[in-house]
């Protein structure tokens, strides 16, 4: 199939089943809030490594937020319930807490929830002062800046994550900014997060490795260096580059949305191919078909 001068492979995405939590975190100003956010986020691009992945969701206007003030929202993905409570406590203590003027809530409103700001509230070492506003608990922890604001629980709920999207390019440039305007017409769906810097991945992977006791290693069949020396290669002839974009969403048509459109826009900026990994059905229950998912639209 063919999409302007791109010719889109057909394949599928695989995915598989994770946790998601939607952050709201809020400040006096925006800048302060995109601070936390930003340090919120790091080192959160992989569960491979990095335990969990996030990223941000969109702002949000000051009309909007729980307290009226400037927020963002944020959503963090990890393998289980018991992660999520892990990784939002450790997040939220050490990059949300410590940030000037900010306060923390729950973005998800659902019957399954984690302990958050309950397990937060140690640090107050005692002075701290549960607070109940229309059935909704919180905890006022006394902070050298005043007080941080943190909800009692967090919602969480099953998400998936590992949709991709591979650009191939006879030209790095070409791959690349094929890349970059998928990744910012993805971002443009409520529900999903791109994890990784900007959306891209430069160093796609493949589960497994000759190496012992390491779960990933580098996807040669799409890296253009070993074409010819390796058996499994899937570039065809000309290609110089390719860049992943991986996304995750909180619904399964949310990440469809997501990558219609991101086919769509790397068509639009003339890469040669997009196509997306997978291991034929093996590490994950989603199937996303590109040739399916523009039908859809």
């Amino acid at each position: 199939m063919r999409v302007g001068k791109t010719e889109v492979v057909d394949t599928f995405a695989e995915a598989f089943g994770m946790w998601g939590a939607r952050v709201i975190i809020t400040a006096d100003t925006k800048n302060w809030a995109r601070a936390a956010a930003q340090s919120f986020t790091g080192f959160a691009t992989s569960v491979i490594r990095c335990k969990c992945e996030a990223a941000v969701e969109c702002e949000i206007s000051d009309t909007d937020t729980p307290d009226l003030r400037p927020g963002i929202s944020v959503l963090l993905f990890a393998m289980s319930e018991k992660d999520m409570s892990a990784r939002l406590v450790e997040r939220i203590g050490q990059c949300v807490m410590t940030c000037p003027t900010t306060a923390c809530y729950n973005g998800l409103e659902n019957g399954t929830t984690v302990p958050v700001g309950q397990r937060l509230r140690f640090f107050g070492d005692g002075h701290q002062i549960a607070k109940v506003v229309g059935g909704r608990k919180f905890w006022r922890i006394p902070i050298m800046g005043g007080e941080f604001l943190v909800d009692d629980v967090f919602g969480v709920q099953p998400a998936i994550g590992g949709g991709n999207l591979l650009m191939l390019g006879r030209s790095g440039r070409t791959a690349l900014r094929a890349a970059s305007g998928a990744a910012d017409a993805m971002r443009d769906v409520a529900g999903v997060f791109l994890p990784f810097p900007q959306g891209v991945v430069g160093s796609g992977s493949k589960v497994g490795s000759r190496y012992k006791g390491l779960i990933a290693s580098t996807n040669e069949a799409y890296c253009p260096t070993l074409r010819g020396r390796v058996e499994n290669s899937e570039l065809p002839e000309g290609i110089a580059a390719v860049y992943e974009v991986v996304v995750n969403g909180l619904t399964e048509d949310a990440l469809r949305e997501a990558m219609r459109r991101g086919i769509q826009a790397a068509a639009e900026r003339g890469v040669d191919y997009v196509s997306a990994g997978n291991y034929g059905g093996t590490l994950g229950q989603y199937k996303f078909h590109l040739y399916e998912l523009l039908e859809s639209g």
